[in-house]
């Protein structure tokens, strides 16, 4: 008997070990997915920072705004003055401020001018009701706000004010409003409408000196360099389809894996970026080499040039991978060759010609008024079409005539983007290279 109690207890005994031993297991477990969650989170947060460190930036100046408007309520004097009117100003941070000095410049003007004007609509519209009556005035205050709402609501659907001040009359909505609504029970509603203008204008202000002056972010600065960055991808992707594709010692062995042939992607998904960079851009003053009224219109038509060029590239690389895939016998070798080595010189001088654009936008130099490297892609795919329109032979290689076709296509599409840079050169002034060197070579010799 007493041996079963002894078989028993320890029996107890190795079920209580193996318990603790699981939950141990679970517990670390649990502790190591745990911790491979907060170190894999703290390594995503530490690539976005290295990403673009103006995010860091960006987020500790709106931190510091935050922190400079809460002021108002720790001075006393100030908030017995705005009293709960006070929270507008902490609001106009959290929603005015932007990445871009442009973007807060938008929305802060935007918003500040919309609340001045709704708040004298309103104190307005509140008079005139007056003269109607303790009747006639809730059923005036109506009519008012039923005519402001549908007329701002339907400006929205212009296109310059969708494009511009959208944000402004949603707050000149909002404004209006609170405002005339609440003018039928609040007595003193010209104190209402100024302490709420103030304190919004206050937060406006601490927003603007902030993006200004700290460490300012332009959004001009970031399409200037977004309309270079294309120009250089679509240089790239023609670079490749020379040596690649057309040079002498070209091999189309894993031609899908070459990372050239993805890189006009980016440029064909960049016009939502590149809309929004210059509307903001208009609303910037004048910085670094950017002079006052700078013709961002013309970045955005160099940005359409940029990517029908790219929806071409799209087309070729699609030609060129059936091409490769298909395996067309060559009926006609020599005219391969001479149409290959066509489309190397198209290929080769049209990616040169973008680089010298690329950096004539960068240093915001004039171009070269004779472009050898243009010139020669011109020359190439003109000859192309002039020897080849009438010729039987061409029959027989269909398939690389297609792809000398598109590449002749995109030449004449890159002759367009040299054309629109010339004038983006001529608008915005940029000095002439020559010039500087002559300042610069008279300044060694004094």
């Amino acid at each position: 008997m007493e041996f079963q109690t002894e078989g028993n207890n320890g029996g107890v005994g190795e079920g209580n070990s193996g318990f603790f031993a699981d939950c141990r297991e679970r517990l670390c477990s649990a502790v190591d997915s745990l911790s491979c969650t907060v170190f894999g989170f703290a390594g995503k947060l530490a690539q976005i920072a290295q990403d673009d460190p103006r995010r860091v930036v960006h987020s500790l100046k709106v931190g510091l705004a935050l922190t400079l408007v809460s002021v108002i309520y720790y001075i006393t004097p100030l908030f017995n003055s705005w009293g709960g009117s006070t929270v507008w100003a902490v609001i106009t941070v959290v929603v005015v401020m932007e990445f871009t000095v442009g973007g807060t410049l938008s929305r802060g003007l935007n918003r500040a001018l919309a609340t001045l004007v709704a708040g004298f609509l309103a104190v307005g519209a509140h008079m005139v009701a007056q003269l109607c009556g303790e009747k006639g005035e809730p059923i005036l205050l109506g009519v008012f706000v039923f005519l402001v709402g549908s007329a701002a609501t339907f400006s929205r659907y212009i296109p310059e004010v969708k494009a511009r001040y959208d944000y402004g009359v949603t707050i000149f909505l909002l404004t209006f409003s609170l405002v005339g609504v609440s003018s039928y029970r609040v007595e003193e509603i010209i104190e209402l409408a100024h302490e709420r203008f103030t304190t919004i204008a206050v937060g406006v202000a601490i927003c603007l000196f902030t993006t200004v002056f700290i460490f300012p972010i332009w959004a001009g600065e970031d399409l200037h360099k977004l309309t270079t960055g294309n120009l250089d991808k679509l240089a790239e992707f023609l670079e490749g389809m020379g040596s690649e594709c057309f040079g002498e010692n070209s091999s189309w062995e894993n031609l899908e894996d070459k990372a050239f042939l993805q890189v006009y992607k980016s440029v064909l998904n960049s016009k939502a970026r590149e809309d929004s960079l210059c509307t903001f851009a208009k609303w910037e003053p004048m910085h670094g080499k950017f002079r006052f009224r700078h013709p961002w219109n013309q970045y955005q038509k160099l940005g359409t040039l940029c990517r029908q060029c790219a929806s071409s590239m799209e087309a070729l690389v699609s030609c060129v991978i059936n091409l490769k895939m298909s395996q067309y016998p060559e009926a006609n070798p020599e005219l391969c060759l001479k149409i290959g080595a066509t489309c190397a010189a198209m290929s080769l001088n049209s990616a040169k010609a973008l680089r010298g654009l690329s950096l004539t936008i960068r240093t915001m130099t004039t171009p070269s008024p004779i472009n050898n490297d243009m010139s020669t892609a011109t020359k190439a795919a003109s000859d192309f079409r002039a020897e080849f329109s009438e010729d039987v032979a061409l029959l027989q290689v269909m398939h690389m005539a297609i792809v000398a076709s598109l590449l002749s296509e995109i030449v004449i599409q890159i002759e367009r983007i040299t054309e629109s840079t010339n004038n983006l050169a001529r608008l915005a002034r940029f000095k002439n290279p020559e010039r500087s060197r002559s300042a610069v070579v008279i300044s060694i010799e004094d």
